[in-house]
């Protein structure tokens, strides 16, 4: 109850935000922001509430702060608890620097963030260890199409708008993406990519589908998928190695609220993930 309660504040608030006038500016000043996005598929439905607060110091240059709140319930065939196996908390707080550049043959962005271990190792929401994140996009618009490519270096696998994704990992990993949108009405836009993550070194795994206080359950799963039947797993590269491809429809109204949902399927983890997400941003 206490979790559900949680979860329909967060959701209350994003709606008050996206509700809040949106004023646009090129100059300094604060930003409030906030996402709310879920992924369902056969190892549970996770979901992130994930509120933040910037400063720009103009349209290309952005520093960040936020503060995320999960809510997990955990799939039949990976527990044979009789409860519901939902379970609620914070992850890692984080920050962050965001800075772009606008160029009439490429536009480039470059985002790198840090966490800290503030979210609950037991329950998967964090690895116990300070993460940093470093990702590079670069876009060009033709007409109603816009191509994009990203790529960057971690020493975690980070969630994405495509992907909550039901484990938290440990280790140096790449990552890249590529794929396009499409403009296909004046507030609507539809998009497919393709991506890629490559492990190096040891590996940990940390599950937030799977706690020590449940048992696996007799489902069907992956080879790879230790997240759904161990808490904690130790392992080589291969066990965050993964590649698969998204497509979604993305509502950008004009009150400043985006809705966007989608398919994504992991190859790796042989995983069919829906997806959605709701967020609005007010400020610069």
């Amino acid at each position: 109850m206490k979790g559900q309660r949680l979860l329909c504040l967060c959701a209350v608030l994003i709606s008050l935000g996206g509700a809040l006038p949106v004023h646009a500016e090129d100059g300094p000043g604060w930003t409030f922001s906030g996402h709310f996005q879920g992924s369902s598929n056969s190892s549970g439905l996770v979901m992130k509430a994930d509120p933040s607060l910037g400063y720009s110091f103009s349209r290309h240059s952005q520093v960040y702060v936020g503060l995320p709140f999960y809510f997990v319930n955990r799939s039949s065939t990976t527990t044979t608890t009789s409860t519901s196996g939902f379970v609620n908390g914070i992850g890692n707080a984080f920050v962050g620097l965001h800075l772009g550049a606008s160029h009439q043959a490429l536009d480039s962005e470059s985002n790198v963030e840090a966490t800290a271990p503030t979210g609950d190792r037991d329950k998967g929401f964090s690895t116990g260890r300070a993460t940093v994140d470093w990702t590079n996009r670069f876009s060009r618009t033709f007409s109603a199409i816009t191509p994009f490519a990203r790529v960057g270096v971690a020493n975690t696998v980070a969630d994405t708008s495509f992907f909550v994704r039901p484990f938290s990992s440990l280790g140096l990993v790449t990552h890249f993406a590529g794929g396009a949108e499409l403009q296909i009405a004046p507030l609507v836009t539809a998009g497919a990519s393709g991506y890629g993550i490559r492990g190096s070194g040891e590996q940990r795994i940390f599950s937030k589908v799977k706690n020590n206080s449940l048992t696996a359950g007799a489902g069907t799963t992956s080879a790879k998928r230790v997240f759904d039947t161990n808490s904690e797993t130790v392992g080589s590269a291969d066990l965050t190695n993964d590649k698969g491809f998204s497509g979604w429809l993305a509502i950008h109204a004009r009150s400043g609220v985006d809705f966007q949902a989608g398919y994504t399927r992991s190859v790796g983890y042989d995983l069919n993930t829906f997806f959605f997400g709701v967020g609005f941003r007010v400020g610069n």
